[in-house]
């Protein structure tokens, strides 16, 4: 098991599943959602359609997983992470549930190389220190749990999130 952080685009990191900060809809939108639906292509939309018409979209928390597509992956696991309320309406277990049901499907799925973005710190204004701390904690709490171990890579578009994650993970100080 290993935790990394690196800098750069989501859609370029070879690995078995990225992680897709997802709408409810799971039809794409902006941010990472975007991009990853613009370089993984249409056959993920495809995929995320079948599971609209089987359950509906992905409601905040959880977790759903499609093909990759064009992208350097086996699979993409779009989780719906929470707007920022002020905090009191369970925006921290949201977040830390979209962690966890992503890396169970991860594991259901026997992926060993998991990426992360910073789900929520976008356009849903999850404070970002607050969020670091929330990613960090659940994945290494998963990851603790489990006999096989998975290698997580939080991929930081932005300084910022960059230097938060590797705060929380103790990297570099």
């Amino acid at each position: 098991m290993k935790i990394e952080v690196v800098r750069g685009d989501i859609t370029r990191i070879a690995a078995d599943a990225i992680v897709n900060a997802a709408n409810t809809s799971l039809l794409g939108g902006g941010g990472v959602d975007g991009a990853i639906h613009r370089a993984g292509g249409p056959a993920i939309l495809e995929d995320c359609r079948k599971i609209i018409a089987r359950q509906g979209g992905c409601k905040t928390g959880e977790a759903v997983i499609t093909g990759a597509g064009d992208l350097p992956a086996k699979y993409v696991i779009h989780t719906v992470g929470p707007v920022w309320n002020g905090g009191t309406h369970g925006e921290e277990e949201k977040l830390a549930s979209c962690y966890r049901n992503s890396l169970q499907l991860a594991r259901d799925h026997q992926c060993c190389t998991v990426t992360f973005p910073n789900i929520s710190t976008g356009i849903y204004h999850f404070p970002k220190e607050k969020a670091a701390a929330i990613a960090v904690r659940a994945v290494q709490s998963f990851l603790a749990g489990q006999p096989a171990g998975i290698n997580v890579i939080f991929v930081c578009f932005d300084e910022e999130n960059y230097s938060l994650l590797k705060a929380e993970l103790k990297i570099g100080h």
